[in-house]
């Protein structure tokens, strides 16, 4: 072994030290442009060294089977030295990462190929440990077999579990099930480690890239290192029109390829199984071509669904509950619609203008005019022809966009003035403001957001409320008050820098970094507490309070205590809304309660996963529950969509989804308030 291992080392050190330099010329560039242009510059000292020597081996073994202890401890000496090397630019450290890895990864496929010819026991007295904090690095070179036999036995287990929900049809048919899914765990693991070992580029070449993301994740977690490279064009390539599978995902913390949003009238929305955050395991095609997400290149994976002779795609996909299933999608040519706003009539006592803004969009190249204000603005002139008595915005699970966008649209709705003060590095304070006289719109105004609402709009959120221009109901807003900007590092344009420039304050002087957009009327709302907010990340800028010259002339809200004590009453009598609060207290405790250790057999594996069977359930009957609104499209749209099929399809699932929002009732209501108040 000990010749093996000091070969391997040998090898991997020349093959790293070849991208050593180019990988302290990328440092360089991006710490000079950082300490220059980003808002809040720190040193390089030991804090960061910490903190990325930290996150670096998080990523690479964030489940502890992969490093031993004498293996973290050998690493380990680097642990205060990075902002030392990086500032004499040495990067010879990252030969021990690279051989480490290497040798670690060489092994577990080892071991892997050993337990791969076994037979297990399922009866042994195996226990696994479940932490919302990572375990220390105390793995032992000579338990490695015994820490790999036990996660395979329970990922078999698992995997049979999540085939029903009733135990007694998986039982007799045990020794079957266990052939089918012992040869899939294996297939999945091996193929994981092959593919990181095979990397196209180079292993050295992985890791030099991962290192510079953390690098930047130091400074704040908005600022990151990105190259022209497969991930940034198959994510893009996802989210366009043309020939499509209707739907964009991302990646979400665990590298996990999810359901973004289901785009309605496209294939995904009618095979009616997707759901947002669904995991995507599993590409297929018609050749009988599989490609496991966790061990295939997003190159492979972006080959396969761009194909022309491509037409159909099987996905697996794993819903929240742990359910796994196949979904066979065709691909169909999606049209460009007019705009990504849409607007409906939603009545109940009242009749209201509805307004969904998905995310603040713009033409940045400027080959159009079509930007998210300007299309607002459409929607409501189409709206107020029919003579609506008040209008909700929709901002739930809007990420953000165009600042210029969101400033335009406040500007529709407030006449004039200030709408935001911008801060750079130097404190210098820039007052944003809107000089266009006028409003688009002057009557009632009820905001929905909820955790996921971001950046821009909270930034419109922000003016709205100041101004008293609009009742904000639902949950507190993500809490992200920076402005980003894309640099490239030199003039090849190869390697980029997404960077942090400016903070954004509400014309009051307070912020909302960290703590969010408060609404008027806070609203319960399923696993709000779980969404990972701005505040859960460890290098988040902080929240403060400027003085600032801005003055504004805010509108009247002599109503506003009387309407948000009307709506806090019938929350409190709500069936709907009492069921989430209760739900959300089965989430709360499933996802934060410590877990206790669970012995690896068959039947305690399937009642630990199928122990929120009951709760998904009452997640489903929750919000699938149909409210008591009518919803329709204005006129401008009846008619025209009456010669569009396509639009046809869209506008049916949109209203389907419409009618099942409590949240939209209850701002129809308050708007209804609003316009009886002090009849």
């Amino acid at each position: 072994m000990r010749k093996f291992s000091l070969a391997l080392f040998l090898t991997t050190f020349s093959l790293f030290s070849q991208n050593s330099a180019k990988t302290c010329e990328l440092l360089s560039k991006i710490n000079a442009l950082i300490q220059h242009e980003h808002f809040h510059p720190k040193p390089v000292d030991d804090s960061l060294s910490v903190f990325v020597f930290d996150t670096f081996m998080d990523d690479l073994d964030g489940n502890r089977n992969l490093f031993t202890k004498i293996e973290y401890e050998k690493l380990c000496k680097h642990r205060l030295l990075l902002d030392n090397y990086i500032l004499r630019n040495d990067c010879s450290f990252m030969n021990d990462f690279v051989s480490v890895y290497q040798f670690a990864l060489e092994r577990k496929k080892k071991s892997l190929e050993k337990i791969q010819n076994e037979v297990l026991d399922y009866n042994a007295k195996d226990t696994v440990k479940f932490s919302k904090k990572n375990f220390p690095f105390d793995l032992v070179a000579t338990n490695i077999d015994k820490v790999w036999r036990k996660r395979i036995k329970y990922d078999i287990l698992e995997d049979i579990s999540k085939l029903s929900s009733n135990l007694d049809s998986l039982t007799p048919n045990f020794s079957k099930l266990e052939k089918i899914s012992k040869a899939k765990i294996f297939d999945t693991h091996l193929c994981k480690v092959n593919s990181i070992l095979d990397s196209k580029k180079g292993l050295g070449y992985d890791l030099q890239n991962d290192f510079l993301n953390i690098f930047c994740n130091y400074f704040d977690p908005h600022t990151n290192y990105f190259s022209m490279d497969a991930k940034t064009s198959f994510m893009s390539g996802l989210t366009t029109s043309g020939l499509s599978l209707g739907l964009n995902v991302s990646l979400n913390e665990k590298e996990e390829i999810v359901v973004e949003e289901i785009i309605p009238g496209g294939p995904a929305a009618r095979a009616d199984k997707f759901e947002k955050d669904d995991v995507i395991l599993k590409f297929s095609n018609k050749k009988g071509e599989d490609y496991i997400v966790s061990c295939s290149s997003l190159e492979k994976i972006g080959e396969l669904i761009y194909s022309d002779s491509n037409e159909e795609i099987e996905l697996t996909i794993q819903k929240k509950n742990g359910n796994i299933l196949a979904v066979l999608l065709k691909k169909q040519v999606m049209k460009a619609t007019e705009n990504a706003v849409s607007s409906f009539i939603v009545e109940k006592e009242i009749k209201v203008g509805y307004i969904n803004i998905p995310n603040f969009y713009s033409d940045f190249d400027g080959y159009s005019e079509q930007g998210c204000a300007d299309d607002v603005a459409k929607e409501i002139i189409k709206l107020k022809l029919d003579n609506i008595q008040g209008l909700v915005i929709d901002l739930q699970d809007n990420g953000g966009g165009s600042m210029e966008e969101a400033i335009k649209l406040a500007g529709m709705f407030i006449d004039y003035g200030p709408v935001s003060v911008l801060v750079n590095s130097k404190n210098k304070q820039n007052i944003l403001k809107d000089y266009n006289r006028g409003s688009v719109y002057y009557g009632p105004i009820v905001i929905l957001i909820n955790g996921s609402s971001a950046s821009a709009s909270e930034f419109f959120t922000a003016t709205m409320q100041d101004y008293n221009r609009a009742i904000i109901v639902g949950s507190k807003s993500l809490g992200k008050a920076s402005m980003q900007t894309i640099l490239p590092l030199d003039e090849n344009k190869q390697d980029f820098v997404k960077l942090t420039v400016e903070k954004f304050y509400r014309i009051t002087g307070d912020s909302n970094q960290i703590k969010g957009i408060i609404p008027d009327i806070v609203f319960p709302i399923l696993y709000d507490s779980i969404v990972p907010r701005e505040i859960s990340f460890k290098t988040a800028l902080k929240y403060d309070v400027i003085n600032t010259k801005a003055r504004y002339i805010p509108f009247r809200k002599d109503y506003y205590p009387a309407i948000i004590d009307l709506s806090n009453e019938r929350l409190k009598n709500n069936a709907r809304f009492n069921d989430i609060i209760l739900a959300n207290e089965e989430i709360n405790a499933l996802y934060n309660d410590p877990k206790e250790p669970l012995q690896v057999t068959f039947n305690e594996v399937f009642n630990d996963i199928h122990e929120i069977d009951s709760l998904w359930k009452k997640v489903k009957k929750i919000a699938k529950t149909e409210t008591n609104c009518a919803i329709s499209n204005n006129s401008y749209d009846s008619e025209k969509f009456k010669l569009d099929t396509f639009q046809q399809e869209i506008n049916t699932y949109k209203i389907k989804d419409l009618k099942t929002s409590p949240y939209v009732e209850e701002a129809v209501a308050i708007l209804y308030d609003i316009n009886n108040f002090g009849k």
